[in-house]
């Protein structure tokens, strides 16, 4: 190590030692964070301080490398997810597949949760959004749940939580942008996030089951539905059902490619909520466009400044200085897998996942490859983390999105999500000690 007097000097002089080029970095990015800056100017501050300062590079590979970091073609399902997704969250797609599934299990003990649970996981199949799924399920959901007597915190913890499993579940934005950054194939990792996803919607299902078991003395049961009333719900969400027959479906066949299947999930959420249902206008889907044409853009200029900033770390070897410590490149891959979960959970607690993918991915990616590690697992075990982060507090953007939707103060909507937090902490073991949760369907079908 290097003495304080030592350290400042060199980073008065720009010497290249790879410690003060780290602390330079993070000082960097902490200013500006304290200052309010949104992350993508730390990022690039960064980068663009240390290129010059240490590394004497012309600044113009920075804006080479955030090109490169919009170019592959895997991105251009990313603005089409989002618009389907859009466009669905406006229309009657969401009601159609909660009433689906409530119309068969709403009447058992415990039936309105896991309806919220099995929704959440259907409308993420259709979606691949935790916040649309939020917005959708909890909208619905929440007031029948707290009508038939379940407390307020379990509720909002449940939606929130269950909320996840559409990040796991196909088309998942964190699985598409991770593919990108490790140049992993995006239909194996579709793939491999539905056996984890599945899981965890089991999980929670149980979990619903005995919290509804534990206290039905306070509880209420829906009405059983007529024969003909399922059969409604049936004819009712059998369009809805094409989403992830269309995603699912044609990627397994092999017949369209993840971006092609983003494409038409587009042109057919527009023909059902427009066409069929009548539901949206076409100043409606204009706006839905207009929608995804601004997180569109922030998302693809995070993605650049990240790629950016990615290829300047990579450029000073400072992720293996980081990970030299931990003696990576000797351990189990069982344990290369838990120091990957425990980096990615605790930044995401913290910072945006994407910001957290965009950093960490390229940091690991050399110790991934030279273990020998499936890139389709490591990145299934990193969108879970990611998922888990965006519902747990102090940041997780689905809790800011359920404090605006519930209009619920912070403490209250965080109050009950320990034990859904729990089940996230023991899907994420259990992918690590068995793999093929994961693994068995895309080996199957690849």
């Amino acid at each position: 190590m290097i003495s304080i007097t030592q350290f400042l000097s060199d980073v008065i002089a720009g010497e290249p030692d790879i410690y003060v080029i780290t602390f330079t970095l993070v000082v960097v990015m902490v200013v500006f964070l304290f200052l309010s800056f949104p992350m993508i100017v730390p990022l690039a501050i960064g980068a663009l301080i240390g290129l010059i300062h240490f590394s004497q590079v012309d600044p113009q590979v920075l804006i080479q490398q955030m090109v490169t970091g919009i170019s592959p073609n895997a991105l251009i399902a990313v603005p089409m997810f989002i618009l389907a997704a859009d466009i669905m969250t406006r229309g009657h797609t969401a009601h159609n597949l909660l009433g689906l599934i409530q119309a068969f299990v709403g009447h058992l003990r415990g039936g309105l949760p896991i309806t919220t649970c099995i929704s959440c996981t259907l409308f993420g199949s259709v979606s691949g959004s935790t916040q649309a799924t939020v917005v959708s399920v909890g909208q619905i959901m929440r007031p029948k749940l707290l009508q038939a007597g379940y407390k307020d915190s379990f509720v909002m913890a449940l939606i929130i939580n269950a909320s996840d499993i559409a990040f796991l579940i196909p088309p998942s934005i964190g699985l598409i942008l991770y593919g990108t950054l490790a140049n992993a194939s995006v239909g194996e990792l579709f793939i491999a996030g539905i056996g984890p996803g599945l899981v965890l919607a089991l999980l929670f299902s149980l979990s619903s089951y005995r919290y509804s078991v534990k206290h039905s003395d306070s509880l209420s049961l829906v009405e059983k539905a007529s024969t003909a009333e399922k059969m409604a719900a049936i004819k009712k969400a059998m369009l809805p059902m094409g989403f992830p027959a269309l995603i699912i479906g044609g990627i397994y066949s092999g017949i369209v490619t993840p971006t092609e299947a983003a494409s038409f999930a587009v042109l057919y959420a527009i023909i059902i909520e427009s066409v069929i249902y009548r539901k949206l206008t076409l100043s409606d889907i204009c706006d839905a466009a207009l929608n995804t044409g601004l997180i569109t853009a922030v998302v693809f200029v995070l993605v650049g400044v990240g790629q950016a900033f990615s290829w300047y770390i990579s450029f000073e070897q400072i992720p293996q200085a980081l990970l030299a410590p931990l003696n990576l490149e000797h351990a189990s891959p069982e344990y290369i897998l838990f120091v990957i979960a425990v980096a990615f959970f605790v930044g995401c607690m913290f910072v945006d996942s994407l910001v957290v993918l965009l950093i960490l991915t390229p940091i690991f990616m050399p110790i991934i490859e030279a273990a020998g590690l499936d890139p389709v697992l490591v990145g299934v075990m990193v969108t879970l983390q990611m998922a888990i982060g965006s519902a747990t507090p102090p940041f997780g953007c689905d809790i800011f999105t359920a404090i605006a939707i519930f209009e619920k103060p912070y403490m209250e909507v965080i109050k009950g999500t320990l034990p859904f937090f729990l089940i996230l902490l023991l899907m994420s073991a259990l992918l690590i000690y068995f793999p093929g949760i994961a693994l068995m369907p895309r080996d199957l079908l690849f």
